[in-house]
């Protein structure tokens, strides 16, 4: 696997001095997982269209909930994929650190741009096939995309053992249509939140590390103290055929 991987169509098209060159350069600097301990991984994928520069911010800011959720575990390795702007798909190595990941994240901030949701579903695909992945976690608030095409995708990943757990921000009824079919078919879980309270997506990331690393009894010791960590259990352990 490359340091770094561009889900473009186009990549010679970017411009040298462009942020993402500087989430490349940083991406290629990481050193390799500490250790041989195998880990459980986690795509962590977000929307970085316009709208979402605030909640790009909060994930920033709490995403290093998942790695301490999972540490017990024997911890977790985390790919960050992204959207945004036109027909531009990235994503890091995998990092074991999350300081590395928010000095990733940092560098990057949001564009115009049509959702991508397709892409993320497919690299996700991608790396199920070459090692292990039992999780997906994607973050964004629409869906501009025919949704059969994208149910076709989560039904593979279904197939591969790949759980979507879908966080949708906002209302928008497309969105929360189609990623509760994602979440379905992949035997994951949808849930809502509101960027004004962080405290429910740090939850959600924390349930869905825990689940990556020790599967539904992850999520049952959470879930005494964690209402995020109880909606995920009961979407996934009483989901209806």
């Amino acid at each position: 696997m490359t340091d770094k991987k561009d889900l473009t169509r186009t990549p010679a098209a970017d411009t040298p001095d462009s942020m993402i060159d500087t989430f490349l350069a940083d991406a290629k600097r990481l050193g390799p997982l500490a250790g041989n301990t195998p880990r459980a991984r986690l795509i962590f994928a977000l929307d970085a269209t316009m709208s979402r520069q605030p909640t790009w911010d909060l994930a920033c800011h709490v995403q290093g909930d998942m790695f301490a959720a999972a540490s017990h575990a024997g911890g977790l390795s985390v790919q960050l994929v992204y959207f945004r702007g036109f027909d531009e798909c990235r994503s890091s190595r995998w990092v074991a650190d999350p300081r590395a990941l928010t000095d990733l994240m940092t560098k990057i901030d949001c564009r115009g741009g049509q959702t991508q949701i397709g892409r993320v579903l497919r690299h996700a695909r991608t790396e199920a096939r070459q090692a292990p992945l039992k999780v997906l976690v994607y973050v964004g608030d629409a869906m501009e995309e025919p949704i059969d095409d994208l149910c076709a995708v989560a039904g593979e990943l279904g197939l591969l053992g790949v759980k979507a757990f879908m966080f949708h921000e906002g209302h928008d009824p497309d969105a929360a249509r189609a990623f509760k079919e994602i979440a379905r078919l992949t035997g994951g879980a949808y849930a809502r939140f509101d960027a004004g309270a962080p405290g429910t997506l740090s939850g959600l990331l924390q349930a869905a590390a825990a689940y990556a690393t020790s599967g539904v009894e992850g999520l049952a010791r959470l879930a005494p103290g964690s209402a995020p960590a109880r909606n995920l259990l009961t979407a996934i352990t009483e989901r209806k055929p």
